[in-house]
């Protein structure tokens, strides 16, 4: 079990266009490992192999053997890192679900979470999205380990339902990730604040990689993201950041020290008094 663990965050533009999608994610990783920190997770957003841009556009859904994960395989290979695809929309025992996907050093493509709380919203003065139209509902959480640390997963809009996060805090995991694509007039008002609260109240790190920028369809229309993706402390401090609203990364080196120090000062485990429902 490591004491540290070196982490990235990778900020996209995807776009409704895989092979540009794939030429993006490898120039990431390769900007990511020219620095001197070499990361050994890197976390994807939510989306970024496909995204809609359009609402109500058809979404062809990928298997396990599309050519797609073959290719990041060999990233992970050729870094030695493992590489988290934040969300593909992945047939699942035959529906689609938003997945997210873990590949492991050695290139071995695993699907690990299906997302939750499906994005049903309608914004004042915007167009409804419905994300149930297309996915099916996750049934449950999943918990990866990657050299001894425990990580919770979730996507977007799951981070708007505390209880998903009560339960990875309860198993104690060390850091939970939160790929997204957020709308950019719910970024300005939540992204930052429901990010922190989630972090704090599981007293674990927390990843955040977005979606951010002009989304421009090979085919028409564009659509915009928020960004601004995040590394957070179990204290609820910012610890890296990508600041703009395009592609980039920010890279970080999580400490168990710090996650030890933060629960002895606020013993929560010890606190808690309602059972999980």
């Amino acid at each position: 079990m490591k004491s540290e663990l070196v982490v990235a965050v990778a900020q996209m533009t995807s776009i409704d266009d895989v092979d540009a999608n794939l030429m993006q994610m490898e120039a990431l990783l390769e900007e990511i490992f020219k620095s001197d920190s070499k990361p050994r997770f890197v976390g994807f957003p939510e989306n970024c192999l496909y995204m809609r841009i359009k609402e109500g556009e058809k979404i062809e859904g990928f298997s396990l053997s599309h050519r797609a994960f073959a290719r990041l395989a060999e990233q992970a290979q050729k870094y030695n890192t493992y590489l988290h695809l934040g969300s593909v929309p992945l047939f699942v025992e035959g529906h689609l679900y938003n997945s997210s996907m873990l590949i492991s050093p050695e290139g071995k493509i695993t699907p690990t979470y299906q997302k939750m709380h499906l994005f049903d919203i309608q914004l004042e003065g915007q167009k409804a999205i419905r994300e149930s139209d297309v996915f099916r509902h996750g049934q449950k959480p999943s918990i990866l380990e990657v050299d001894g640390w425990r990580i919770g997963e979730t996507i977007c809009y799951d981070v708007r339902f505390a209880e998903l996060f009560s339960q990875y805090a309860r198993k104690e995991v060390d850091m939970i990730l939160v790929p997204a694509a957020f709308l950019v007039k719910t970024g300005e008002a939540h992204w930052e604040v429901l990010l922190r609260a989630r972090a704090i109240e599981s007293q674990s790190y927390l990843l955040a990689s977005a979606q951010g920028g002009t989304h421009q369809s090979v085919r028409s229309g564009a659509r915009e993201t928020y960004g601004h993706s995040l590394i957070i402390d179990p204290w609820g401090a910012i610890v890296a950041h990508v600041e703009k609203r395009s592609v980039g990364f920010a890279i970080t080196t999580l400490s168990r020290e710090r996650i030890d120090s933060v629960r002895r000062q606020i013993p929560m485990r010890d606190h808690r008094r309602l059972p999980i429902a």
